[in-house]
């Protein structure tokens, strides 16, 4: 029988349901959703699966030791308790990420060295070598939470963030997280089979997760690379098994249009270059014009936005933006659900048009909102 053990899959605040609905979807077993995180059970074909396809998770964790701290020197004792040649051999390279919440320890980097010292020396003891450390590509990554005396340490399958999907060459200075912008997709509960549009398109994040989506693309079918192919126990069969069931399953043709716009051209051009990174350019239609300039797809459709916040531009000019915003909804966007996804607050008022969602979300650090507005062809 296929051994089934722990996981845990990281995620950003307010994506803990979706990113559940993708783990059960899969096949995942006891899932307990918990805050920026899901904890669930699988074997080794899930855990691979959930890398390859999950939109929202940020990384998938394997937990390997859960252990209660009194003192500093109990975390150097409890490492030193697990055998770590199960894991890494004297001449592999290891890295460890610590997140730390507790009275015992003040500093994570700390945390992280001491934690490294404890696995080198035991290797160096029974083995006559130590392993190096790389912080950019090591054999194996760790992942220590410690929240007051409680530490649960986990092998990190995923090596570089999910949200890292490969397809983009360039960003314009503010970037939407590739999974924020897959969480979105799905709050808007976009059917996957009517038009899609982005007026406001940056560099095209929105737009190529959408067709992705659409296509039945797997996030993870730009990367090369995941943290698990470096472990001992890699099943490369298993693995390359699952990348071709996936492929098998895309679509090959879309019978609506996804459409974007932006009115900058620099931003413009890189949007166009990471659609043809992607292999898009069959799937999305670009242009280089203004929001109020852009002409939407045929109805019915959904529209997402994600306008300025505020930070380059004066406040008279982003409160004009807003109420263009709502002036150009109301004209053109009929039997639409739209979208407006904001860190500004204050001004979003300026849209002047009922809400019939509003979502709690950050950008980065950015205290934001997922704004609704079904447009009625006629009165309500």
């Amino acid at each position: 029988m296929t051994q089934t053990f722990s996981l845990s899959a990281t995620t950003l605040f307010g994506l803990e349901e979706i990113l559940a609905e993708e783990l059960k979807s899969l096949g995942a077993k006891d899932i307990r959703v918990q805050r920026r995180f899901v904890e669930f059970s699988g074997d080794q074909y899930l855990m691979y699966k959930a890398n390859l396809w999950c939109r929202t998770a940020i990384r998938i964790l394997k937990p390997i030791a859960y252990f209660t701290l009194h003192e500093e020197d109990d975390l150097y004792r409890e490492i030193q308790e697990i055998r770590w040649d199960k894991y890494i051999t004297p001449q592999s390279t290891i890295a460890i990420d610590s997140f730390v919440h507790s009275s015992i320890f003040t500093h994570s980097l700390y945390v992280s060295q001491r934690t490294k010292d404890a696995i080198v020396d035991q290797m160096r003891d029974e083995k006559g070598i130590r392993p190096g450390v790389d912080l950019k590509d090591p054999d194996l990554r760790l992942n220590l939470h410690i929240n007051q005396n409680k530490a649960v340490l986990s092998l990190d399958s995923s090596g570089d963030s999910l949200h890292k999907r490969g397809y983009r060459i360039q960003t314009n200075t503010v970037p939407l997280n590739e999974v924020l912008a897959a969480g979105i997709l799905y709050l808007t509960g976009w059917d996957c089979n009517s038009s899609f549009i982005d007026p406001m398109c940056g560099s095209g994040t929105f737009l190529i997760e959408a067709a992705m989506m659409a296509l039945g693309r797997v996030p993870g079918y730009y990367r090369n690379k995941f943290g698990f192919m470096r472990w001992l126990d890699y099943d490369s069969g298993l693995f390359h098994g699952i990348q071709d069931e996936a492929i098998k399953n895309e679509r090959e043709t879309l019978s609506f249009p996804i459409e974007g716009s932006d009115v900058n051209r620099k931003t413009y051009q890189i949007a166009c270059k990471n659609i043809q990174n992607a292999g898009m350019e069959d799937y999305i239609q670009i242009q280089h014009k203004a929001f109020e300039e852009q002409t939407p797809p045929p109805a019915p459709g959904v529209m997402v936005m994600n306008p300025p916040y505020g930070e380059r531009q004066e406040v008279d000019q982003l409160r004009e933006k807003y109420i263009r915003i709502g002036d150009v909804l109301k004209s053109k966007y009929k039997n639409y659900s739209a979208f407006v996804f904001t860190g500004n607050l204050k001004e979003a008022k300026n849209i002047g048009l009922r809400t019939t969602f509003r979502k709690e979300l950050f950008n980065g650090a950015i205290d934001c909102r997922l704004l609704k507005y079904d447009m009625y062809a006629g009165s309500k």
